[in-house]
């Protein structure tokens, strides 16, 4: 281990300093938190009037929920990348499904061919998947609900039988109806052409129709609102699905009475409550009360939609090992001397993205193994004192327990092997410095990430910003997707800090969050569930 590091080299007043006013720009307390919020309520509230707006508050025409004990088979198909998968969901009842699925690839050749050949490989993959699973596909025993049937090859004849799919299309579409959305563009490397402008699910369907397949889309699905179907079924019942990972967004049940901009739409005549997907990624775009830093404004500027996205850019895994690699080069760039690494940085770090968010959370394991988390709020202790996440940056090497310092070697070993530094180069007071910068970014985001689920909370009336307001529900269930939530020393235990601050301890206590199980997959068959449902 080196003798020295660049923190001690510098001067302690002027490295205090400096290292005391990053602390401060990541730094929420509740007064910030509430405001955040506050303007969250506002943008729900004009999204939801309004059509065009950042917080764009999709109308999905999803009109009720799955409480888990419902019966039946159905598809799902999943376009989003490189790989398209068809699976067959089939609901058991007592909150249980089984799960038979299979992916297939899609060529660059079809990703930038012309619509109908997309669509027609689309089918072509449908029908090879109901072809490999046909001659085992078991048989379930008919229930009393009218949605209740036997597999999908064992159906009693029917004047038009068909199979009913939904369809998770993960690229921008102005949905007009459960069965209907218009393409609005191609991402994700695709281009396929005469497909902009046209109904995506008349496509597949025209598709299913050329091959003479009795399969009928019923439903077109975004992951989110997958998610919130998928953990009411296994949960009994959900107000909020949402995805805490790569990306971010949040769909949620709402009266549809709320939904002003629906005009004289047939659904909002029938009132009710309607799923609706709050697009929250681009919450405050103008960023007038996100606590937006300089390694912030270097990373929105550098990346392919500078000004879109905003809340996105703060929370999501796709950006928090960004904003991390900013703060570390700005340390190892000070001037006149440098404050990390002696000042050496290496490729990856120097590279746009070099930083996985995925590293970050090998840092934060590697100094929370070992603890007690015994505390009643979930938090755990460090050397017996709940911690505040956003301390200890200067904390005295030397006084360290054993523990803690085995501890920092780990993280230097990550950061050599994961980053490309030096050993050399790294002491342990870098290694802490490394870790304090991954929890500042880390904390925040899980913050800002229980402002959103507070916003909901308060919007559907289980809340009150501030606490002090209690609805009748023992258990208000969320569903929670994505990498961050899943994986991410932590994250989960600092967003129910947060959201405690801000709806207060009886409220927190009664919150449900749970995972929810493959949206884009069993969440759409539970769409077209729905769809059958409403029909």
């Amino acid at each position: 281990m080196p003798a020295t590091s660049s923190a001690h080299s510098a001067s302690p007043d002027r490295a205090r300093r400096i290292f005391d006013d990053i602390e401060e720009q990541f730094r929420l307390d509740q007064d910030a938190l509430v405001k955040i919020t506050e303007q969250f309520l506002a943008d729900f509230s004009l999204g939801l009037s309004e059509y065009n707006q950042p917080m764009a508050m999709i109308p999905t025409f999803v009109t009720g929920v799955p409480n888990g004990s419902e019966t039946g088979t159905f598809l799902a198909l999943d376009l989003g990348g490189t790989n398209l998968r068809v699976c067959e969901v089939q609901l058991l009842g007592g909150h249980q499904f089984s799960l038979r699925q299979q992916k297939y690839r899609v060529s660059e050749a079809l990703k930038t061919g012309e619509a109908a050949a997309l669509f027609d490989y689309l089918a072509d993959s449908v029908d090879a998947f109901l072809t490999e699973i046909g001659s085992q596909s078991p048989t379930l025993p008919p229930g009393n609900s009218p949605f209740s049937s036997p597999s999908l090859f064992d159906m009693p004849p029917q004047p038009e039988p068909f199979i009913p799919l939904g369809l998770t299309f993960s690229f921008p579409v102005e949905q007009t109806a459960l069965d209907q959305g218009k393409i609005l563009t191609w991402t994700k490397g695709f281009a396929a052409k005469n497909a902009i402008g046209h109904d995506v699910v008349r496509l597949l369907q025209d598709a299913f129709d050329r091959k003479h397949l009795h399969v009928k889309c019923v439903a077109l699905v975004n992951d989110t609102v997958g998610a919130l179907l998928s953990r009411a079924y296994t949960a009994g019942g959900c107000i909020l699905g949402s995805i805490f990972g790569t990306g971010t967004n949040g769909a949620y049940l709402e009266r549809v009475e709320n939904i002003k901009k629906l005009g004289d739409n047939p659904a909002r005549q029938k009132g009710g409550f309607m799923v609706v997907n709050t697009e929250w990624g681009a919450f405050n775009n103008t960023r007038t009360v996100l606590p937006t830093t300089q390694f912030d404004n270097k990373l929105d500027r550098e990346s392919i939609n500078p000004r879109l996205q905003a809340f996105e850019k703060f929370i999501s895994g796709m950006y928090l090992g960004e904003i991390t690699r900013n703060i570390l080069l700005s340390l190892i760039d000070a001037a006149p001397r440098p404050l990390l690494f002696n000042g050496r940085s290496s490729d990856d770090l120097n590279r746009h993205y070099g930083l996985d968010t995925a590293v970050m959370s090998e840092i934060e394991e590697a100094w929370e193994a070992g603890r007690e988390h015994p505390s009643s709020e979930g938090a755990p202790k460090a050397n017996g004192v709940v911690p505040d996440w956003q301390s200890a940056h200067f904390t005295d090497v030397d006084k360290l327990s054993h523990e803690d310092v085995a501890r920092l070697e780990r993280i230097r070993g990550v950061i050599t092997q994961r980053m490309g530094i030096p050993a050399a180069d790294v002491s342990l007071r870098d290694a802490a410095v490394v870790r304090w910068a991954a929890s500042l970014v880390a904390n925040r985001a899980a913050k800002l990430s229980a402002c959103a689920v507070a916003t909901v909370l308060v919007q559907t009336e289980r809340a009150q910003l501030g606490g002090g307001f209690v609805s009748d529900e023992e258990r208000i269930i969320i569903g929670v997707d994505g990498s961050l939530i899943q994986f991410y020393p932590n994250f989960g235990t600092r967003l129910r800090d947060s959201l405690r601050t801000l709806v207060g301890a009886e409220v927190e206590k009664r919150v449900d969050i749970g995972l929810a199980k493959d949206g884009s997959g069993v969440g759409a068959a539970l769409c077209a569930l729905q769809a059958v449902k409403q029909d």
